[in-house]
């Protein structure tokens, strides 16, 4: 079996999505990196990736870009679905048209893309989809319901493609990332506290995002190393795990949702948000 594989990754012009990227380059396999800012992926063109621009809710784009991957290699092995973004705030003051554009990105967007990129896999008799979830998917916090509706509707989504797929010999895998040092808190915070400011639920944001940015303090978050080398072990992987998590955080707020009732999670999340 070839042990270069070629590799779509999406949300690739920063964080964990630029570092897993890099990283998959490094080890070898042939890597197209897609995101809205091409100019942000130099640093993948440079390594010996190539960069395709794809906002993922635009369906030419999409269809362009698996093309161009199709006529220039003749496969596709991996698709990791990582793009994607936050929009925090009480549902009372998030507009239906942020809301949609949430669930576009998160879901709509990933879906699209990974129809584009079945029939190919289908052909091949082999394949593996990787959608990056969060520790979102599996835990709430209040000013979050948009966010982690989208996270929660990928863990079911994923869950139900793994059992499509099987007969196929294509993987289904999900990565559940948890306080990750990227852009995710700088991005989700300002827009939160503008849509809020002066309204009932003022207070409330005010202690959510201080208890957000004490969660992304400096040095204080996993490096996105983590998240690259789940991607990698399951990329190289011949029988990978259904679910990596990995993170601050993760694995034991995942815990605490497992084993607490409801009202009991409601008050340890509610505790650190004072």
């Amino acid at each position: 079996m070839n042990s270069k594989k070629v590799v779509l990754i999406t949300g690739a012009s920063s964080g964990m999505g630029k570092d897993a990227a890099l990283q998959l380059i490094q080890e070898g396999n042939i890597v197209y990196g897609a995101a809205r800012r091409v100019n942000k992926m130099k640093s993948l063109v440079e390594a010996g990736g190539y960069a395709l621009e794809m906002d993922v809710t635009q369906e030419e784009q999409i269809v362009a870009g698996v093309k161009k991957i199709m006529e220039e290699q003749g496969r596709i092995d991996v698709l990791v679905n990582n793009a994607g973004y936050a929009v925090y705030g009480a549902v009372e003051d998030i507009s239906m048209e942020d809301a949609r554009r949430q669930f576009d990105v998160n879901i709509f967007g990933l879906a699209r893309l990974t129809k584009e990129v079945l029939p190919h896999m289908r052909k091949q008799k082999a394949g593996k989809i990787i959608n990056i979830s969060s520790m979102g998917g599996k835990v709430y916090t209040p000013l979050g319901a948009w966010y982690h509706a989208t996270k929660h509707a990928l863990e079911g989504w994923s869950d139900c493609l793994r059992l499509e797929l099987k007969p196929f010999n294509i993987e289904v895998v999900i990565i559940e990332p948890g306080i990750i040092a990227t852009e995710f808190g700088d991005v989700m915070l300002q827009p939160m506290l503008d849509r809020s400011a002066g309204g009932p639920y003022d207070q409330m944001t005010q202690a959510v995002a201080k208890a957000t940015r004490n969660s992304y303090e400096p040095g204080g978050n996993s490096p996105t190393s983590v998240i690259s080398d789940l991607i990698s072990k399951a990329v190289k992987s011949a029988k990978p795990r259904t679910r990596y998590v990995a993170g601050k955080w993760a694995k034991p707020m995942i815990f605490l949702r497992g084993w607490l009732s409801d009202r009991m999670f409601d008050s340890v999340i509610m505790s650190q948000v004072k």
